[in-house]
C-alpha cells in the first residue's frame, strides 16, 4: 500500500539526521575509494560506487513512501526469496578467492548474502509481532531459531564467516530486545563454543581463512605472508598521526602495500590520509546513525518497526566494530565490509535498503490497519 491521505502526515517523522549522516559517510567513502584507486583505475571504482549510492537513495525514497502494511505483507516473500537466492548461489556459483559468495550477472556480480540480512531482519521482526512478543514460548523460540539457522547455514558453507556472524548478531539484537530469557542466551553462547570448534575442524573453512583469523594475534610475525595486509594496515593507520598525511598522499596506499584497500580495508586509507581526526569524524557519523536507529526503535509503537530498527542497528554496529577492529589488529580478519564506505554494490545497496526500511517502518507513529 503506497501512502494514503493519513500516512502523508507521518512525513514530519522522517529522521533527517539519520539520513544525512548516512549520506555523509557515503560521500567520505567515495573520497577514500578514489584516493585508493585513482592511480591505477582513474574514476572507475568511485563512479560505480556513486551509481550504486544514487540507486540506493532512490530505493530509500521508494521505501519511505511505501506503506507499513505493504512492507509487512512482503516480509516472508523477501525472506524466502533471499534464501532461494542463497541456495541458487551455493549450488551454481564458482569460487571467487576461495568462497562461493557471488552470482555473476553479465560483467558484474552480486553477493546474495548481503541481501539475506534484510530478509532475516524483516522475517524475525514480523514473526515476533505475530507472536505478540511471546518469544519465550518453546514453539515460538524453535520457529525463530529455524528462520535464523537456515540462512546462516547456507552462508557458512560458502564459506563466508563474516556474513554468518552478522546474521547471528542481527538475531541476537532482535531477540534480546524482545525479552528472550537470559538463560537461553547463556545456553546459546555455550553452544556457540563447540559449534565454532566443529566448524574449525570440519573443513568448511579454507586454510587461508584460518590463517587470516590467527594472523591478527601477531601480525608482525606474519608480515611477509598471511599478515602482510594487516601489518601494513596498522603501519599506515599509525603513520597518519593526528591530522593525517593529506588527501591522495597515503604511501601505504599508493605503493600497494595494502592489497584491495578500497574494499574491506578502506579504514586504513582513512587513518593514513585523514589521521585520528578523520577516524574520529567517521566513528562519530556511525555513532549518530546507530544511536538514531536505537532512538527510532524506542519511539516506534509497533513491534515490527521497533525490531527492524534494532536489527539494522545490530548489523551496522557489529560490521563497524569488526571491520575497524580487524584493520587495527584487535579483531580477526573476517571479510566484513565497512558499511557505506567499502567499495561494492551489494554491500552498499543492502545497507541502504536496510536503513530505508528502518526509516519507513519507524515513521508510522500509529500502526496502519490493512
Amino acid at each position: 500500500m503506497i501512502w494514503g491521505t493519513n500516512e502523508k502526515r507521518d512525513m514530519k517523522h522522517l529522521d533527517w539526521v539519520l539520513l544525512i549522516a548516512m549520506i555523509l559517510v557515503i560521500g567520505f567513502g567515495a573520497l577514500n575509494i578514489y584516493s585508493t584507486t585513482h592511480t591505477a583505475s582513474g574514476i572507475y571504482f568511485v563512479k560505480y560506487q556513486l551509481i550504486w549510492a544514487a540507486l540506493g537513495l532512490g530505493l530509500v525514497a521508494f521505501l519511505i513512501f511505501t506503506g507499513y502494511g505493504t512492507l509487512r505483507h512482503f516480509s516472508p516473500i523477501i525472506y524466502w526469496a533471499s534464501v532461494a537466492l542463497l541456495l541458487f548461489n551455493d549450488v551454481t556459483s564458482r569460487a571467487v578467492k576461495g568462497a562461493n559468495s557471488w552470482i555473476k550477472v553479465g560483467s558484474r556480480a552480486i553477493e546474495p548474502g548481503e541481501f539475506v540480512k534484510i530478509g532475516l531482519t524483516l522475517m524475525l521482526a514480523r514473526t515476533i509481532e505475530d507472536m505478540e512478543g511471546e518469544v519465550n514460548d518453546f514453539k515460538h523460540m524453535l520457529k525463530l531459531a529455524v528462520y535464523t539457522i537456515i540462512p546462516m547455514f547456507l552462508i557458512i558453507i560458502q564459506p563466508n564467516l563474516g556474513l554468518t556472524m552478522i546474521c547471528f548478531f542481527i538475531a541476537f539484537g532482535i531477540l534480546f530486545i524482545s525479552g528472550i530469557d537470559l538463560k537461553v542466551i547463556y545456553w546459546g553462547i555455550a553452544a556457540a563454543v563447540p559449534t565454532c570448534i566443529l566448524i574449525w575442524f570440519s573443513g568448511l573453512l579454507k586454510s587461508y581463512q584460518k590463517d587470516r583469523i590467527i594472523s591478527f594475534l601477531n601480525p608482525e610475525a606474519y608480515k611477509q605472508d598471511i599478515g602482510f595486509q594487516l601489518y601494513h594496515s596498522i603501519v599506515g593507520i599509525g603513520s597518519g598521526g593526528i591530522f593525517g598525511k593529506g588527501f591522495l598522499q597515503g604511501q601505504m596506499i599508493s605503493n600497494g602495500f595494502i592489497p584491495e584497500v578500497h574494499t574491506d580495508f578502506i579504514f586504513a586509507s582513512v587513518g593514513e590520509e585523514w589521521g585520528l581526526i578523520g577516524a574520529i569524524f567517521l566513528i562519530l557519523l556511525y555513532s549518530i546513525i546507530i544511536l538514531r536507529l536505537v532512538k527510532r526503535a524506542k519511539e516506534t509503537p509497533n513491534t515490527m518497526g521497533r525490531l527492524v530498527c534494532i536489527g539494522v542497528a545490530s548489523s551496522l554496529l557489529f560490521s563497524v566494530m569488526q571491520n575497524i577492529g580487524m584493520t587495527v589488529g584487535i579483531m580477526p580478519i573476517a571479510g566484513i565490509t565497512l558499511p557505506f564506505m567499502s567499495y561494492g554494490g551489494s554491500s552498499m545497496l543492502a545497507n541502504m535498503i536496510a536503513v530505508g526500511l528502518a526509516l519507513s517502518l519507524s515513521m508510522r507513529k500509529n500502526t496502519i490497519n490493512f
